[in-house]
C-alpha cells in the first residue's frame, strides 16, 4: 500500500511542478511535461498495470487543467504508461541508455499520438508545424529532464528493491 501513496505523490508532485515551476522554465517557448516523465518511470519501475493507471489519471488531470477535449491525454498517457511499462522486465542492464531511449522514445509519441488525436477530433491544429515546434523540442526537453530525476524519482518509488539504472553515470 505504500506504493501506492508513493505513487500518487509523485503524480501529485508532478502536477505541481508543472502549475508551478514549468511556465517559468520553459526554453525557446517549449515547456516540460513532468507529469509525462513521473507516468514513465512508473511504468519502468512499476510494470504496465501502474504505468496505464497511473497515465489515466495523470492524463485525466492533464486534460482537466487544459482547453482541450477531455480524455485526449488520459487515452494516451494510458497507453504509453502501459507500452512503456512493457521494457520493465527488460531493464536488466546497468546504465543509462535503456531508460533514457525509452523516455526518448515513450515522450515523442505521447506528444505525436497527442497530436494526432486532437486531429482527429478537429480542433484545427497543423500537423507539421506542431510537429517542429511542439512535438520535438519538449521530447528533448523531457529527455534531459528523465536524464536528471529518473534515478532519483525511481528509488523514491520502489525504495524496498535496489535501482540498478544509471550506476555508471552517476
Amino acid at each position: 500500500m505504500s506504493r501506492v501513496w508513493a505513487s500518487a505523490a509523485a503524480l501529485l508532485a508532478a502536477f505541481v511542478l508543472q502549475i508551478v515551476i514549468a511556465p517559468h522554465i520553459g526554453v525557446l517557448g517549449t515547456v516540460p511535461s513532468f507529469p509525462v516523465l513521473v507516468v514513465i518511470t512508473l511504468a519502468l519501475v512499476e510494470g504496465p498495470r501502474a504505468g496505464a493507471w497511473s497515465g489515466f489519471f495523470a492524463g485525466l488531470l492533464l486534460d482537466l487543467l487544459g482547453t482541450h477535449p477531455v480524455g485526449a491525454w488520459a487515452l494516451v498517457l494510458t497507453v504509453v504508461g502501459y507500452v512503456a511499462g512493457m521494457v520493465q522486465a527488460n531493464l536488466f542492464a546497468e546504465g543509462w541508455l535503456l531508460p533514457a531511449t525509452v523516455a526518448v522514445i515513450a515522450s515523442v509519441m505521447a506528444e505525436l499520438a497527442y497530436l494526432i488525436v486532437l486531429i482527429i477530433l478537429g480542433t484545427g491544429t497543423p500537423l507539421w508545424s506542431s510537429i517542429i515546434a511542439v512535438v520535438l523540442p519538449r521530447g528533448v526537453y523531457n529527455t534531459v529532464l528523465t536524464l536528471l530525476f529518473y534515478p532519483w524519482l525511481a528509488r523514491f518509488l520502489r525504495p524496498d528493491q535496489g535501482v540498478k539504472s544509471f550506476r555508471r553515470f552517476a
